[in-house]
């Protein structure tokens, strides 16, 4: 197994340097659920909500969020992001909403923090819009899919849908 990268030598919290690596062309995709009743997620397929384009607007808080992953992850690199695309999809026989975030740049450290932030805060926003009607909704299954990029290549999760 390998060591964790962010304590030092003497056991101290650090940001890891990457000066040293290589600029690659780096992927990352997440994905994250949201449960809901079945009539709170009619109303967003729906376009009822008072609040607007639900969906919509939990796409434009992850790409958003992407971009802040720094500024939430104490330990985490500013990278310059060349691409997001968060999806939100409804799985109305599931009463959920699939939410999928590819991240891309081409940097010396990876981009798993930005896809998984982005899952989180686009599915926290749809909470946000919809507590008023559904309090009880659920957020799950936020990992990791797959990264592609740097010293450790390729690495894709063996499937187990949730």
């Amino acid at each position: 197994m390998n060591k964790l990268t962010h304590f030092n030598d003497s056991g101290a919290a650090h940001m890891v340097d990457v000066g040293g690596k290589s600029a690659t062309q780096r992927v990352a995709i997440a994905e994250g659920y949201i449960e809901m009743r079945s009539e709170t997620l009619d109303l967003i397929l729906q376009g009822g909500h008072k609040k607007g384009d639900v969906l919509g607007i939990a796409r434009i808080a992850g790409i958003m969020a992407s971009k802040k992953a720094s500024e939430l992850i104490p330990l985490c690199h500013p990278i310059a992001i060349t691409s997001v695309d968060v999806m939100l999809d409804p799985e109305p026989e599931r009463h959920r909403v699939r939410c999928e975030a590819t991240v891309k740049t081409v940097g010396q450290t990876g981009v798993e923090m930005e896809a998984l932030t982005a899952v989180h805060i686009a599915l926290l926003t749809v909470y946000d819009m919809c507590k008023a009607v559904d309090r009880g909704m659920t957020i799950q299954s936020v990992r990791l899919l797959e990264k592609a990029g740097g010293k450790s290549g390729h690495w894709r999760r063996q499937s187990d849908q949730p």
